[in-house]
């Protein structure tokens, strides 16, 4: 599996998550962070430490949102029926969610929607690059059978080695970019990082 390293999940610091500061060093490095002032954002699933930083940059809005909010300042927001208009968003964030989504098509296609034109999404997710195909089956319906075939039992599939393709059917165009490429240098196993994990942004064409 390529995604979140349990070993080196949580900082003993700050209580970010490697996937959290994994995708805050992308934002950073890629120049979308320092990008937002005056953007609209929607961000899933929103981790608390990276809303700090998006806040400070100041979007013109910013939507932290989820399914079930734990908090009143996470508006409620299916991602399988958006209340937002077509084309309402800069930049759509969802960080290790996708996994959990009963429908992840009709949910990138809500998500290439909301965008506006040239928008970007980062896409976060677990894989598997051995499988060659995406495998879901709705007979795995336990927490116990979700655990042992996907890997976390509030998973409902394994994305394989075709997950690009399957993310692009939507209509969204793939900047994927590989870990090297964007943080050359970083030293991984000290910054509590997958290296393996590469930025899934998308892009909805002009």
């Amino acid at each position: 599996m390529i995604g979140s390293n349990p070993d080196q999940f949580e900082c003993p610091r700050c209580g970010a998550h490697d996937r959290e500061r994994h995708l805050f060093m992308y934002l950073e490095e890629t120049g979308l962070l320092a990008n937002l002032a005056g953007k609209s954002v929607l961000h899933f699933a929103p981790e608390k430490r990276l809303g700090q930083h998006i806040s400070a940059a100041t979007p013109a809005r910013y939507v932290p949102c989820d399914l079930y909010p734990g908090s009143p300042d996470v508006q409620r927001v299916d991602m399988l029926d958006m209340p937002f208009d077509e084309g309402t968003f800069d930049l759509v964030i969802a960080n290790h969610v996708l996994e959990h989504v009963d429908d992840d098509l009709k949910a990138l296609s809500e998500i290439r929607r909301v965008l506006k034109p040239g928008g970007h999404a980062i896409l976060q997710t677990p894989y598997s690059a051995k499988l060659h195909h995406t495998w879901q089956d709705p007979g795995i319906d336990t927490d116990a059978a979700r655990s042992q075939a996907y890997g976390q039992a509030d998973h409902v599939r394994l994305f394989g080695r075709d997950i690009f393709v399957r993310f692009t059917s939507t209509g969204l165009v793939s900047c994927v970019r590989q870990h090297d490429e964007v943080l050359p240098g970083v030293d991984a196993i000290k910054l509590g990082v997958n290296p393996k994990e590469p930025l899934f942004l998308f892009r909805r064409p002009d």
